[in-house]
């Protein structure tokens, strides 16, 4: 498959929840009520993932990654702005982190059971076969139906005040309207890095590139994710005490050193050392920069503002991914990931120089 297909496929599949996410956000504003959208959200993938047995072709895996993308799309917001709701601004990142944390351990748990079950269907092929993709479609069922059900009968929510709106539409011109500048420049900051950060699916081609086998991939993935869970907490307790945009800056720092390594490796046991700090960088960043929204913007409207949030990293996920994949075919595997270097570079700069900290506050400095 040429890589500005893998571009478009994982661009798309990445991006395609973007409006949902912005439009469930300020729906759960409006109904002052995440819960009822979360659940929804995760029940809509749930159903989607059976339908993955029976892809036979790139354009059913696209479609039926779609209908998961929906889900995602009208569960994230509304999450988001739960956990939010459920902590005080002094352990925001400290909850942040400790959701990305179980997420990466989840992710662990799922991963080393694939890495199993690879293993024992086709062992060290160098491709997924179909009779192995079956069966890990029909294991990942499981866990997605237990969460759904754990969700509904035993998280409780603490209700919001609904947003107060003259307006009855949704209109794109009212989204952005209650929020300071420092929130805007964030999310304009958050596209240029993300403009540089395609689809995760161009660090796993990387690997095969380089002579990796799906096996060793899996277990380096579930190094990845042991790492991030591991990280998530600290650095999340961490942004609580040195501020969020120094922490979030360190991470993209590291990132484009990461990706100035992806661009240079060679051999295939640099990919261990490079995902080892991959998830070095997850485990700093992605908890850390969804509490510092929640630092930017009023209460009322923080289901909009992680709408716009993940709105803004969804859409421009779909050309950093179709860039990407250009970039691969025309020059070389190594061209993508020395521009994400260099974006994130640039973003980590405008993050400390253009956001500025709160008087007499240590929530984002």
């Amino acid at each position: 498959m040429a890589t500005t297909v893998i571009g478009l496929v994982g661009g798309l599949s990445e991006s395609s929840d973007a409006l949902f996410r912005i439009f469930s956000g300020r729906l759960s504003d409006r109904m002052g009520r995440r819960k009822s959208l979360t659940v929804a959200g995760y029940s809509i993938s749930t159903i989607a993932k059976p339908f993955m047995y029976l892809a036979s072709s790139w354009g059913m895996v696209l479609g039926i990654r779609f209908g998961d993308r929906i889900g995602k799309g009208i569960r994230s917001s509304a999450r988001d702005a739960m956990i939010a709701d459920s902590v005080s601004p002094e352990e925001r990142g400290r909850g942040f982190g400790l959701h990305r944390a179980m997420d990466n351990s989840g992710a662990v748990i799922g991963l080393a059971i694939a890495a199993l079950v690879i293993y024992l269907v086709q062992g060290g092929g160098l491709e997924l076969s179909l009779r192995t993709y079956q069966r890990l479609v029909l294991i990942g069922i499981i866990p997605a139906v237990l969460a759904v059900i754990i969700l509904m009968r035993l998280v409780k929510e603490r209700e919001a005040r609904p947003l107060q709106s003259s307006h009855s539409h949704f209109r794109l011109s009212q989204l952005t309207a209650g929020f300071d500048s420092r929130f805007k420049i964030f999310l304009v900051i958050m596209a240029i890095f993300t403009l540089g950060n395609s689809s995760d699916f161009f660090v796993i081609l990387r690997a095969q590139n380089l002579g990796m086998s799906v096996f060793h991939i899996t277990l380096m993935l579930v190094m990845f994710n042991a790492i991030a869970a591991a990280v998530s907490l600290p650095m999340g307790k961490l942004s609580d005490r040195l501020g969020r945009r120094r922490v979030i800056s360190i991470g993209w720092g590291i990132y484009a050193l990461i990706y100035l390594g992806l661009g240079l490796a060679s051999a295939s046991w640099q990919m261990w050392l490079l995902l080892a700090a991959y998830g070095v960088y997850y485990g700093i960043v992605e908890g850390v920069s969804r509490a510092m929204v929640a630092d930017l913007v009023p209460e009322e409207k923080r289901g909009t503002a992680y709408g716009l949030y993940h709105g803004v990293v969804g859409l421009t996920l779909l050309p950093a991914s179709l860039l990407a994949g250009w970039l691969w075919q025309t020059y070389n595997p190594q061209a993508p990931f020395f521009l994400g270097a260099g974006l994130a570079a640039i973003a980590a700069l405008g993050m400390m120089v253009f956001i500025k900290p709160r008087i007499n506050s240590n929530q984002v400095a």
